[in-house]
């Protein structure tokens, strides 16, 4: 998902590559055909890519594991099935879904929709099958649309690609730049360009886990082997020749700020003179999912002791999943200043970051930026992770200095901010005001409010208010990172960036329902877990959930999920359930 300013390869200049041409005429010559190709084509090519990705799914997830210092025998081991095999499979499905039913879009028929308190039309995407509500009772991913599109002229603003005859199309090449950290990353990107735009693909991977190159080309193969994939490793040189070369219609890349910025303009003093004179050195396309400084909200409310325990692994999680090496990672932790819960809450948090299991910061530069954190942050705590170096948490005021509010650190530290209301309403009003005109980028938020404080304000109300937020995905009471592993979620930034000032990127992937014009997804988890839930009244069955990053069994239930994910079926529902009740 993920990245930061200081944390891609540079992209600069290389001499002529004769194997990188190579692949590039190969697609560039396959471009029209795939555009053409049929839809029954393309749903045998994603059944086959799940056949294979299945046998190498054990292998892809405990090497990313072992790469990343996860030490052997820990649960956290979940987090590579969960990010990586477990979405592909899933966004397969989805494609083979959407596409067998494109005739007059008929997989809209099966979707929820409504209209919200501020107008637009929402899309319930999740749950969808009678398998969502079994494996995740409770959850629920609504996609917001721009304003424009209406239940009415919904199918017009959806899989606009497929409008065209298949024997018209004609087809592009896009060049993916694929992240580091996240190892679904860059197969989603490619799938959603190959199937939800017609264009065939070089992926140029992260020197970070290009370790992955094996199993996505075992994966892939299919794809590779019409010329409509190629997979290539390297660094700066390679990006570079890759993004000038003539063959690149397209270009998208998940990454930072200033990496897309020395794409688009240039590199140093050529780069700021091009900006400043909105002359781009690529006038090609580019669509990016770009980090940002992600907020999570925490409203006062009637917390009991067992929620304050919940929801401070739920804030954990939105830290330190993947070591903290997440676009959307929380980086600004909102607080009522005056709130009797806080001082306990953040304690829990803080014992709750220091009984994970020892992880390494594997991403380069993690140290520097740490140290660089450390210096302008003001009144540090560190909490304490043993032999593993602190995360660390600043205590964010006006007057303090806005590398807080504007920089990503894509590590283990994060900033708290306090705003000194009660009422429930006015609180959340000034939380999200501050995160708008505040925090830079607009890709992840979160809020974490009890159910009887948004009773308490007001449903209708409560849905009006968050329609202010301005991000690509808002979580309530769960990550948006979730919307990530959602893979029917549209994922990106808040429409509205420009090349000019990208902030957290422009376009989006996944969105294998494929609609044109989302605006943002909101998905929602359950407040308390099953099956303390049922005391309050709460009928859904979620048990803690397998992305907690202290869910002592997401290695098994990430195995067991990316193995439902390949083959459906009811005998498979016990075991899955009696992990996730022991984790």
């Amino acid at each position: 998902m993920l990245n930061t300013a200081i944390k891609d390869d540079a992209f600069t200049e290389a001499p002529r590559n004769i194997p990188l041409d190579q692949a590039l005429a190969e697609l560039s010559a396959a471009k029209d055909e795939w555009a053409q190709t049929s839809i029954e084509k393309r749903i045998a090519i994603l059944l086959e890519i799940k056949d294979r990705l299945l046998p190498i799914a054990k292998d892809w997830a405990e090497t990313a594991s072992r790469m990343k210092g996860i030490p052997e025998d820990s649960a956290l081991v979940g987090e590579e099935w969960i990010s990586g095999p477990y979405p592909l499979m899933s966004a397969c499905n989805g494609l083979v879904e959407t596409l067998s039913k494109m005739e007059g879009k008929g997989f809209l028929k099966s979707l929820k929709k409504r209209q919200t308190q501020s107008g637009q039309t929402a899309v319930r995407v999740l749950p969808h099958t009678i398998w969502d509500h079994l494996l995740l009772s409770g959850v629920s991913a609504e996609v917001w649309m721009e304003d424009g599109v209406t239940l009415d002229n919904l199918a017009q603003h959806t899989a606009s690609a497929y409008n065209t005859p298949a024997n018209q199309r004609h087809g592009k090449v896009a060049l993916v730049l694929g992240a580091g950290n996240i190892a679904a990353i860059a197969p989603l990107d490619v799938l959603h360009k190959l199937f939800s735009e017609h264009q065939v693909v070089i992926l140029k991977m992260n020197p970070v886990n290009e370790y992955l190159t094996d199993f996505l080309n075992d994966t892939f193969k299919p794809l590779i082997d019409i010329n409509v994939l190629r997979i290539v490793k390297g660094g700066a040189d390679v990006g570079g020749y890759l993004c000038e070369h003539g063959d690149v219609d397209e270009i998208h890349i998940t990454g930072s700020g200033a990496s897309h910025d020395v794409i688009v303009w240039g590199a140093g003093e050529e780069g700021q003179r091009n900006k400043a004179a909105g002359t781009p050195k690529l006038a090609k396309p580019i669509t990016s999912e770009l980090g940002a400084v992600c907020p999570t909200i925490v409203v006062p409310g009637p917390w009991t002791a067992s929620d304050l325990t919940f929801q401070a692994e739920n804030i954990a999680t939105q830290k330190m999943h993947n070591s903290g090496f997440n676009c959307v990672a929380c980086q600004m932790l909102i607080l009522p200043k005056q709130w009797d819960k806080k001082p306990k809450l953040l304690k829990t948090i803080e014992e709750t970051i220091g009984n994970m299991d020892p992880r390494q910061l594997y991403y380069p530069g993690a140290d520097d930026r740490l140290s660089a954190f450390e210096s302008y942050a003001h009144n540090v705590t560190k909490f304490d992770r043993g032999a593993i170096r602190a995360c660390l948490v600043g205590s964010e005021t006006e007057s303090t200095d806005d590398k807080y509010r504007m920089t990503e650190v894509f590590a283990p530290a994060l900033a708290t901010h306090e705003i000194d209301i009660l009422d429930p309403e006015a609180y959340l009003r000034a939380a999200i005001t501050f995160s708008n005109e505040k925090l830079y980028g607009t890709l992840g938020s979160n809020i974490v409010i009890h159910p009887k404080t948004i009773k308490q304000i007001g449903k209708k109300r409560f849905e009006s208010i968050i329609a202010e937020l301005r991000y690509g995905t808002i979580a309530i009471n769960t990550w948006s990172g979730l919307g990530f592993l959602t893979t029917a979620c549209p994922w990106g930034a808040f429409p509205g960036h420009t090349l000019q000032d990208v902030q957290s990127g422009i376009g989006f992937a996944h969105n294998t329902f494929m609609f044109d014009q989302p605006e943002r997804v909101i998905v929602r988890a359950p407040w308390r877990p099953f099956p303390r839930n049922l005391l309050s009244g709460d009928i859904t069955l979620l048990p803690k959930p397998p992305w907690f990053v202290t869910n002592k069994k997401q290695h098994k239930v990430g195995m067991l999920l990316t193995q439902f994910q390949h083959t459906p079926g009811w005998l498979k529902l016990p075991r899955i359930f009696l992990n996730a009740l022991l984790g």
